[in-house]
């Protein structure tokens, strides 16, 4: 036999009792003769809620996704609910996305629901995320769980909790929950189902999810501009071909074009290397497709639905991908103009975003007298403003990792309404003589020019896992004092809640909840944050650099120096 940790040996032999089948059962055995650093890697530890909810490898084992992990989530779910929901009829919504096995781990987490006396409306088919955040509110659940790993390799997939009001699990819910899930044994999970408490959905909610997205989407442009743009658009072999181009079409965008190689949804995802929109090779059939039919904006989603990455000419008529800073900049200005323009700002409205986007989104919002608020990373924590503060009206809000949230009928990114949102700015724009990216500009000319960069440096395994920690306990005990020969100012730390003046040493609180997040600032406005993905083997730093922008005209070469000043930054802090 090959050497096994005596501690996850004995752990991974508590999955080879008559609870568990007997393909868990064959495969543990196997592991435990052939392949002990995988059998260490699945049960070193359980599989965590993050930023995103649950993600990771699917396979057998405590920290991977299965039959019976899931399961012991949804016992431990059945449970917090009925003690939250004392006096109610439970009702939970279950959507899946398009990854291998998210159906068949659907119809788990429904049996489990049921068999608990908890009514279930489970989606016929693969439905995009936003639709069931939209699900939970039309038919009144208490909770929601979307089957889905986003947008991250072919392997994992995951479980994302959300609450009544569809916004997901935020504290003090999700560290309750957890506490529920961890004190059960498995053989406590109920896996009987109760059919007859399982009712099937789709063309009602769809039908209602629609209208809903084009209401929130549309604005006030003519028939003729919606017709006159010409759309890319590619659903990554993801959900969202299942309500995208119906959203569009009911719209009135008649000039669409789809990736037809990418239209099938499939959790294999065979003509990328990765799903992501936010990398450029994702979108490269797209690309190809915009230029043989002349198109002026590329649009991509996530295999579920909740990001987009948009792609648009830029000055002298070539495709380039936006970041999602931009994308976001661009959707906030056009909605905050059409506020103005209805006479809504009346002060006692909200725009949000995160502590790792752009800076200069606040300049933005102030300058049309709305509120502008910021959280830690994830959109439960803007859905928790929403929740939060009843008083105010939310505007839209967004991230740097390309997702966006129009009005609060979603209560999470949304794609399907974003997507909308993307090519109604970009058919105005463009029967104004104007154009996305011009705009852009613009703002840039108006607001400074900021340039963001993301460093992901990913860290698999125990090892990466410890690398990451001490990477930063190192930037705590090490902290850097001067960035680009630009003295370090302040720092944040989410972990401790203090921001430190580095001059003074006066130190304030942070009054955001609490998060393994550090945030640096220089004297000229350089901001660095560093953080543990909360859904991926990854440490990641946001770099924002910023300048002046006297015109547009001169976008060009201000943006090459700060170009150059982020490639400075890498090499000297190591981030290359």
């Amino acid at each position: 036999m090959a050497t096994v940790n005596p501690d996850i040996l004995k752990k991974a032999k508590t999955w080879l009792t008559d609870i568990f089948d007997n393909e868990t059962k064959s495969e543990i055995n196997r592991l435990i003769e052939e392949n002990p650093k995988e059998l260490e890697e699945s049960f070193y530890k359980n599989v965590e809620f993050g930023t995103g909810g649950m993600r990771g490898v699917m396979g057998v084992g405590t920290n991977r996704i299965n039959k019976y992990t899931l399961g012991k989530n949804t016992q431990g779910l059945s449970d917090y609910l009925k003690k939250s929901f004392p006096d109610k009829e439970i009702k939970v919504a279950i959507a899946y996305d398009c990854r291998n096995n998210s159906q068949k781990l659907a119809k788990v987490v429904a049996d489990v629901f049921s068999a608990n006396g908890i009514r279930v409306f489970l989606f016929s088919e693969l439905r995009p995320t936003p639709e069931l955040s939209f699900a939970v509110r039309k038919l009144d659940c208490q909770c929601g769980i979307v089957l889905t790993a986003s947008h991250n390799p072919p392997e994992y997939n995951g479980y994302k909790v959300y609450w009544e009001d569809g916004g997901q699990l935020v504290p003090p819910q999700d560290t309750e929950l957890v506490d529920t899930i961890n004190n059960l044994e498995y053989s406590a999970v109920n896996f009987n189902a109760k059919e007859e408490l399982i009712e099937k959905i789709d063309t009602e909610v769809d039908q209602a999810f629609a209208e809903a997205s084009v209401e929130n989407g549309s604005f006030d442009i003519s028939a003729k501009a919606r017709e006159n743009l010409k759309v890319v658009f590619t659903s990554l072999h993801g959900t969202s071909i299942t309500m995208v181009p119906e959203v569009l079409n009911k719209a009135g965008f008649s000039n669409v074009f789809l990736v037809e190689e990418q239209k099938k949804p499939d959790g294999n995802f065979p003509t990328v290397k990765s799903p992501n929109p936010e990398e450029p090779e994702a979108l490269k059939m797209a690309l190809e497709l915009a230029e043989k039919q002349n198109a002026d904006i590329v649009i991509g989603t996530d295999p579920d639905c909740d990001r987009l990455g948009v792609a648009v000419r830029d000055l002298d008529g070539k495709m380039i991908l936006l970041n999602g800073n931009q994308t976001m900049l661009v959707m906030t200005w056009f909605l905050l103009e059409q506020w103005k323009k209805e006479r809504k700002i009346k002060g006692k409205e909200f725009v949000a975003s995160t502590i790792v986007s752009t800076p200069m989104l606040k300049n933005l919002v102030e300058d049309y007298g709305v509120q502008y608020m910021e959280v830690l990373t994830g959109f439960k924590w803007i859905a928790k403003l929403i929740k939060d503060h009843p008083e105010l009206d939310f505007i839209g809000g967004g991230e740097e990792s390309f997702g966006y949230m129009v009005g609060d009928f979603v209560r999470d990114k949304d794609a399907v309404t974003a997507t909308l949102l993307a090519c109604e700015i970009a058919a105005q724009l463009k029967a104004e003589g104007n154009s996305f990216y011009n705009k852009l500009l613009e703002l840039y000319a108006k607001y400074g020019l900021y340039r963001e960069e993301l460093i992901s440096l990913v860290k698999k395994g125990i090892e990466g896992e410890k690398e990451i920690k001490q990477m930063l306990i190192d930037l705590r005990e090490n902290p850097w004092e001067e960035i680009d020969g630009e003295k370090v100012v302040l720092v944040e730390d989410y972990k401790t809640s203090v921001a430190k003046n580095v001059q003074d040493h006066n130190e304030q609180r942070i009054d955001i909840p609490k998060s393994n997040v550090l945030i640096y600032y220089t004297e000229n406005g350089t901001k660095i944050a560093a953080r543990p993905s909360g859904t991926e083997p990854k440490i990641k730093f946001y770099i924002s650099v910023n300048t002046e922008l006297s015109s547009a005209e001169d976008y060009t070469e201000e943006n090459k120096k700060l170009s150059d000043k982020i490639a400075r930054i890498k090499q000297e802090l190591k981030l290359g």
